[in-house]
């Protein structure tokens, strides 16, 4: 069995040493803040079909590295909120291993300090209520950015349930094949990988695939890269993103806030559902003017993305504020 190493996510890239090729590894992460892998578990969203998922006491996750080469599989598991969390890593063709920890991290929103999260809810009795209606929950992002915008391209239009089934298909045929404590998963293709297959993908139309190999030739040139988007902040982020042809200023909001990591962001664009949900938590008479959502936001800070994403879920899920 391998030697387990414990880490701490706000320092994982320095913290631990790998072996070049090294093709498993045990490792700990240890959260700062409160944290739930069984809530990044369930969390639910996109290819998911935005359906609460299955938990047996491991998380699990396939996905291609960052950088256009190599894929990653992890088994996680935690016995209780905000304790370490356990990761196993698989990895093919993977040369660095400490990038596959650092993606790991940013999918699961570990890389930020939650402490002061609690915080936020202290300020704000909203948030504090979800907080405790919903303990150790953060946001789980897409894997990437470019797997964000390929299902932007894949999704739009089309149910969520059709959609998924689309984007397996491409993972099976084109990706890579894990198998994680007794499941069988498919990472999606690297970039390269779509564009080598040609102009015939299922499931696609010639404009969708079109629109795809656009994505696929934006991260391997670059304009994807989460340092990049960092480095250019959310607005600018959001309108670069755009220049994608097939994404609008809904698609590139998703890029941005739920694929980029991205803790403290407000963009100009607000989901009807997250609005409608903000309407009710707050006890409005109407929904909020963009004036307005700002000043509630203000005072999320330095976690306005994060907020927004409590209230998203707790509102889909029917969460009440009984202690409000």
């Amino acid at each position: 069995m391998p030697a387990r190493r414990s880490v701490g996510v706000t320092n994982v890239a320095l913290a631990v040493g790998f072996a070049p090729m090294l093709e498993q590894a045990e490792l700990v992460l240890i959260p700062r803040g409160p944290f739930s892998l069984r809530a990044a578990a369930e969390f639910g969203f996109g290819p998911n079909e935005g359906r609460l998922s299955a938990f047996d006491g491991a998380m699990r996750l396939a996905f291609p590295l960052d950088g256009g080469r190599g894929y990653v599989g992890a088994v996680l598991r935690q016995e209780q909120t905000s304790a370490p969390v356990t990761v196993e890593l698989h990895c093919i063709e993977v040369a660095d291993q400490q990038a596959a920890l650092r993606q790991l991290a940013r999918i699961l929103s570990l890389d930020q300090d939650g402490e002061e999260f609690v915080h936020v809810g202290e300020r704000d009795h909203v948030i504090g209520a979800l907080q405790r209606a919903h303990p150790g929950q953060r946001p789980v992002l897409f894997h990437s950015p470019y797997e964000a915008a390929a299902w932007s391209i894949i999704s739009a239009r089309r149910p969520a349930a059709q959609s998924a089934r689309v984007r397996a298909a491409l993972s099976k045929q084109l990706g890579a094949t894990f198998e994680l404590a007794g499941q069988t998963l498919h990472a999606f293709p690297q970039p390269g990988r779509l564009l080598e297959s040609g102009d015939q993908l299922p499931g696609l139309n010639p404009e969708k695939v079109g629109r795809l190999h656009g994505v696929a030739d934006a991260s391997l040139a670059g304009r994807l890269d989460v340092e990049l988007l960092h480095e250019l902040g959310p607005e600018r982020a959001w309108a670069e993103i755009q220049r994608l042809r097939g994404i609008g200023p809904f698609y590139a909001g998703l890029v941005v806030l739920r694929a980029s990591g991205f803790a403290d962001a407000l963009l100009p664009l607000a989901e009807a559902k997250g609005l409608s949900h903000l309407t009710r938590f707050y006890g409005l008479a109407s929904e909020p003017s963009p004036e307005r959502r700002g000043e509630i936001a203000e005072g999320w800070r330095p976690f306005r993305t994060w907020a927004a994403v409590l209230i998203r879920l707790a509102g889909d899920r029917g969460t009440a504020l009984a202690d409000r």
